[in-house]
């Protein structure tokens, strides 16, 4: 008897049902992953709509280096899209829509630009993935700057508004531009004849501060700390509801010069359009995992910001009011075409 002839077809047959075992097996398992709701993120990127070294890509840096950190997103990249008016960010995250893996700093900038007309975008349509923390403006000249303080520099403003060279980051407009104009509009400058010069990021403004080619900067706080304790600028005022800790505990808020103003301004993570509950969910148990961290804390304590976290429903209420109060606030400076 040839026992190869009787073996072989045993064989074929006895793998034919292992395979499909296998595949049913996994067929099943993936449907119960689907009917469970479970995600787990893949090869991703986190656009941030501004150059390398400011405060948008310095936070979304954390962020992405807290979730490798953790275990919980090991192939997430930071990836840099300035320009546009924040549109080539917007634009990337658009090709990804319902990709979780695809994600975005939110920022106050978005409806900024979005209600001066300058950005073929509306915020709402993305999903808010959730709040994190409030940042503030300053006002910062070079050390050896003639104004030595907010009321100087205000009364230079009144008298000749297009004289000085005002650098904000990252667009005419946006939340670092108002921080500064609202609280000057409210003091009597004539904001609309101010000389605002955009660039791609804050460590660029700060740059050509010091180089002499603006003689005002607005920039938020993790932009001057180190400059600030080496002596090479001076930081007139920051909006800021009570004053900071060092260095900026000798910088007087806004109200404290009486100029009842308070910019507001915060930053999160902003999904694509259309993304999926099951993906909403686990990026906000991860987002929740790292800021309940020290590491984080102590990232916010430094960079002198205040922690806000809101999930995405608070979000989406918080942004729908903020994008009233920016409106307002735009018209009132001019900034929104009738």
């Amino acid at each position: 008897m040839n026992i190869n002839r009787c073996i072989r077809p045993l064989c074929k047959t006895a793998m034919g049902v292992l395979l499909a075992y296998a595949a049913a097996t996994a067929g099943a398992a993936q449907a119960q992953s689907q009917e469970s709701g479970a995600w787990k993120p893949g090869k991703g990127e986190f656009i941030v709509p501004a150059g390398p070294g400011g405060a948008l890509d310095t936070s979304a840096r954390m962020i992405a280096h807290l979730l490798q950190v953790k275990k919980l997103y090991p192939n997430l990249v930071v990836v840099n899209n300035p320009g546009g008016n924040m549109t080539i960010a917007l634009n990337a995250l658009d090709r990804h829509k319902g990709d979780g893996n695809y994600v975005a700093t939110s920022v106050s900038s978005l409806m900024n630009q979005e209600i001066l007309g300058k950005l073929n975008h509306k915020f709402a349509d993305y999903t808010e993935i959730a709040t994190l923390f409030d940042e503030y403006v300053a006002v910062v000249v070079r050390a050896d700057s003639p104004y030595k303080n907010i009321h100087e520099l205000i009364a230079k403003f009144k008298a000749a508004p297009d004289a000085l060279n005002v650098g904000v980051a990252t667009s005419i407009g946006n939340h670092i531009h108002v921080g500064i104009a609202s609280p000057l509009k409210e003091a009597g400058v004539n904001i609309s004849k101010m000389t605002v010069v955009p660039y791609k990021s804050s460590s660029e403004s700060m740059t050509a501060l010091q180089g002499g080619h603006l003689d005002v900067v607005a920039a938020t706080t993790p932009n001057l700390v180190g400059l600030m304790q080496s002596g090479a600028i001076r930081v007139l005022a920051i909006g800021a509801p009570e004053r900071l800790s060092a260095p900026f505990d000798t910088v007087p808020t806004w109200v404290e010069e009486g100029i009842n103003v308070v910019p507001s301004s915060a930053q999160g993570v902003l999904g694509p359009k259309n993304m999926p509950k099951e993906q909403l969910e686990v990026w906000v148990q991860m987002l929740k995992t790292i800021t309940a961290t020290k590491e984080w804390k102590d990232f916010l304590a430094k960079n002198h910001w205040r922690e806000h976290f809101l999930e995405p429903e608070q979000s989406r209420e918080y942004r729908a009011q903020e994008y009233k109060n920016i409106h307002a606030v735009l018209t009132e400076l001019g900034l929104v075409k009738q």
